[in-house]
């Protein structure tokens, strides 16, 4: 079974490619940004691709979004996505590509467990699913709420003095925080209000229209 691995934890990225040629894998390329999965899957044509979901240069989706490339432009290919957190707009679509077999999604406490993990290999390689317990659990309890519901009671403390206009010194100042963390925060919303990079500055902005419950422009 050849393997495309990206990850850009050098350490996890080691420890995967000794896992994978312990399970009788080959990794015949392992990279650290999804451009250069996306070239390493062309050029090597693997039977399955293993992929963290946060990749640079934003260290947002960039990996997940790659994956859905790959199942695109390589019907058939097995992806098996890791990650820290359960990222639902992208999630939702590549899971809804399971129906054609070779998906998987873990969240990184899986791979702890050699035995799991191994099993969720084999399936995905094989044409099965794997799909984390809790990513389903989230990806069920949210798909029908609202994203502002996704936010914990600090992400809304700032969400709402952004809408207030304050700066990130500001938001730092009225709740007792430092500036990058006020900028972790933020972060969060963006990525659970489903805004991607994409929209570059306006993220912000679009994240206030949220809060506000407005839903498009006039």
């Amino acid at each position: 079974m050849r393997v495309v691995l990206a990850e850009d934890s050098v350490l996890l990225r080691e420890g995967l490619i000794r896992l994978l040629d312990a399970a009788g894998m080959e990794v015949v390329a392992a990279v650290d940004e999804a451009e250069g999965l996306l070239r390493a899957a062309e050029e090597h044509r693997p039977e399955l691709v293993i992929t963290d979901v946060r990749m640079p240069p934003t260290h947002t989706d960039e990996g997940l979004r790659a994956a859905l490339v790959l199942r695109r432009q390589q019907p058939g290919l097995a992806v098996l996505v890791l990650s820290q957190y359960v990222e639902e707009r992208y999630a939702a679509q590549l899971l809804a590509s399971a129906a054609t077999g070779g998906v998987g999604y873990l969240l990184k406490d899986r791979v702890a467990d050699v035995t799991d993990f191994f099993d969720a290999l084999r399936r995905v390689a094989s044409g099965g699913t794997a799909l984390d317990p809790e990513v389903v659990a989230q990806l069920l309890l949210r798909g029908n709420s609202d994203p502002l519901e996704r936010l914990t009671p600090r992400e809304h403390e700032v969400l709402k003095l952004m809408a207030e206009g304050r700066s990130n010194a500001g938001i730092g100042q009225a709740l007792v925080l430092s500036e990058g963390a006020v900028g972790k925060h933020i972060g969060n919303i963006f990525t659970k209000l489903d805004l991607s990079p994409a929209e570059g500055d306006h993220r912000r902005v679009l994240a206030v229209l949220r809060f506000l419950k407005i839903r498009s422009l006039p």
